[in-house]
């Protein structure tokens, strides 16, 4: 293994909109590559990269499998990333350590949500990029308007390399415009072709793709682009080299026609990638973080997954220097903790094969890492001192209440999470002191389901789901006066506290502010900080329906006190009878969040998206178009939104997506709030 070279490595993400074939394409690649004796299929559950029991249950993928193959002295790094919108996650964490981005799309389907959303990742990452039109064998395929859609929406660097020859049931090979050989294919699935000349209806084409590669390639070099502009010939190695630095730099963004499911163009595209894709030393150091020298050695956890035989994986990607898993230890930057390695595994699925050495460019994953979390930065100790950027995982937009089945569940629900937060930063999970309510955050119904599912299956732990507590709010609309005043006699020292205080409506988002306007001593100075914290405390729980009272000052103007009966106890007390009668005599309302929405949805969804935010009490902001998709914005009331994962999913046949963050908090119309109110006071009658 000492004999590998980082040259010789080439790491991809096979990206897309759920359901255009990553998995299928993935798995023809094994298959041609004589990893494996017999293709599986999605439907079937049997693919080596859905491997998860819930992967194959809904034949769909949930979670990045790694891949890795050896082809024409080549080491691939296969990263096969879910397409839907639940697990975009980790199509971004793929996108940031692989080399290059390969974006399928369906030629039957075209460009759809998470196809944009995969080319945002890359862009965001600065990867190059190259795009595989799949599906070349089904009713309706169309490569001429699928590329065309990719040059208008994405770029015009899009350059076809693999022409189709046919399409739909007479789709029957490609054509490799650099080699400007044909390949037509047996219809068996087995991937065997013959090579032979281009058919007469596609030279022009091909004729036409090839000069436009050979102009692109030329402008990485200026000599070369001489030659070319004085009608001179460019060699094969020239052309060879010069391609190879466009890619990497996206002057060049490669597209493919094949079918994975039928075994067409697949051997060609590994050859394509073999030869032309960007190796680590094309790519150059990640920004930002430079080791020392090249041989220190630096990598970045990206992935973590618990393996019911080998227990926890961390995955990591090698950015710089060689390590040996013999004696050695990897040092965590992160956390400041060493670790000794027992092996590193080259993963194919859920199987691994041990290596002794990783070299930069390697994907690997190591066995029972303690302290490794998604996102640190690994070295050796002394070798690297900088920490490699964090992976950004989306916000979660769709919540749950969950609730422990039994006691022996709650006892095993801590561990349970903290295991699977470890696993999938896609996830949040919350106490909510407020609400009481233990609130586990996601990207959508199928994603928590997916991890109760989970969680049942590996920890033992069974939950029932609510819908969580809108944390609301109450403050007040006036002025209002209120004295409060505490007398209790009962032998021996009594009690006594009055205090006077005036409530003032703030400005929203302003909080809460106490004023000390007592002159005279009618209450001594060592009484009003028990006032201030009796409001602070009585704040937490309003008179309206017992939410947290905000945007208001409490100003302490007079009172009066007993030499020998008051105390901090007795003005706590009067304070919390001027807080209960001037809070209700200041107009009180209830408070809502409201949330900032981002949905991007196709075109022909646009009036269902719009009629659904005004059942939802929403105001749109703006809209902007993303080629054939469109951008809506709104405002929207929390309250509304815990079902809108899956609402979304329904009315836009699982084509639209969402992003959601807090925005501001506002009043709650009037006869919304009288039921809200009125179901907390019943919620508080039936608890006592």
């Amino acid at each position: 293994m000492g004999a590998r070279k980082p040259e010789d490595t080439r790491s991809f993400a096979l990206c897309a909109h759920g359901g255009a074939g990553k998995t299928s394409l993935a798995e023809a690649m094994l298959f041609d590559n004589g990893n494996i004796t017999r293709m599986g299929n999605v439907q079937n559950g049997n693919t080596v990269s859905d491997f998860q029991s819930e992967e194959q249950k809904r034949n769909i993928s949930i979670s990045t499998s790694l891949l890795t193959l050896e082809r024409g002295g080549k080491t691939f790094y296969v990263l096969d990333a879910p397409g839907y919108a639940d697990f975009t996650g980790e199509m971004s964490a793929a996108i940031r350590v692989a080399d290059t981005a390969v974006i399928l799309v369906s030629s039957v389907g075209g460009i759809e949500v998470q196809t944009s959303k995969a080319w945002e990742y890359a862009e965001h990452h600065n990867a190059p990029v190259s795009f595989v039109i799949s599906k070349m064998d089904r009713e309706n395929a169309d490569f001429a308007k699928v590329l065309a859609d990719i040059k208008s929406q994405f770029s015009q660097n899009a350059l076809p390399v693999l022409l189709p020859i046919g399409s739909a049931e007479k789709f029957t090979g490609v054509v490799d415009v650099l080699k400007g050989k044909a390949y037509t294919y047996k219809p068996d699935g087995s991937g065997k072709f013959t090579e032979g000349e281009i058919p007469a209806d596609l030279a022009g084409d091909t004729e036409a793709a090839k000069e436009a590669l050979v102009e692109a390639a030329v402008e990485m070099d200026d000599g070369l682009m001489e030659k070319y502009l004085e009608g001179e010939s460019i060699s094969d190695a020239d052309l060879s080299r010069t391609l190879r630095k466009a890619v990497a730099s996206k002057r060049i963004m490669p597209v493919f026609a094949l079918s994975a499911t039928a075994n067409v163009g697949v051997a060609q595209f590994m050859d394509f990638v073999a030869d032309y894709f960007p190796s680590p030393v094309d790519i150059g150091a990640v920004e930002g973080v430079e080791p020392k020298t090249d041989a220190q050695f630096s990598a970045l956890c990206f992935k973590v997954m618990a393996d019911a035989f080998v227990g926890k994986l961390s995955f990591i990607r090698v950015y710089s220097g060689t390590l040996s898993s013999e004696g050695s230890n990897i040092y965590n930057v992160n956390k400041g903790e060493d670790e000794r390695i027992s092996s590193f595994k080259m993963m194919t699925g859920k199987d691994g094969k041990d290596v002794k050495e990783v070299i930069a460019g390697d994907i690997v994953a190591i066995p029972k890492l303690q302290s490794a979390r998604v996102g640190h930065t690994l070295a050796t100790k002394g070798g690297f001192s900088g920490q490699f950027s964090a992976i950004e995982f989306p916000k979660p937009v769709y919540s749950v209440a969950v609730i422990a089945k039994s006691r022996a569940d709650e006892d095993k629900l801590g561990n349970a999470i903290s295991r699977i937060l470890e696993e999938d930063c896609s996830l949040t999970f919350e106490k909510n002191a407020e609400t009481r309510d233990n609130v586990l955050s996601g990207m959508g119904d199928m994603h928590i389901n997916i991890v109760l599912a989970k969680m049942k299956e590996r920890y033992g732990v069974d939950l029932d789901t609510k819908t969580p507590q809108v944390p609301y709010r109450e403050t007040i609309r006036k002025m209002a006066e209120a004295q409060g005043k505490h007398k209790k006699q009962s032998g021996g020292h009594g009690q006594y506290g009055d205090v006077y205080i005036r409530y003032r409506p703030l400005e929203r988002g302003a909080g809460f502010e106490f004023i000390d306007s007592v002159v005279g001593g009618a209450v001594p100075r060592n009484f009003i900080p028990a006032v201030e914290k009796g409001l602070r405390e009585y704040m937490a729980s309003g008179p309206l329906a017992g939410f947290p009272v905000v945007d208001f000052s409490a100003e302490l103007y007079y009172g009066s006190y007993h030499d020998v009966d008051s105390s901090e106890m007795s003005f706590k007390l009067a304070t919390r009878l001027s807080f209960r009668k001037g809070i209700m005599d200041a107009n009180p309302v209830l408070l809502e969040p409201v949330m900032d929405v981002e949905v991007t949805v196709p075109e022909q969804f646009m009036g269902d998206i719009m009629g659904n935010f005004n059942s939802r009490r929403g105001r749109v902001m703006g809209m902007e178009a993303h080629g054939k998709l469109q951008v809506v914005k709104a405002q929207v009331p929390l309250a509304e939104m815990f079902k809108y994962a899956t609402d979304l999913r329904s009315m836009t046949s699982g084509e639209g997506s969402f992003s959601m963050e807090y925005s501001h908090y506002e009043e709650v119309p009037g006869d919304i709030a009288k039921k809200v109110i009125a179901a907390h006071k019943k919620e508080d009658e039936e608890e006592e």
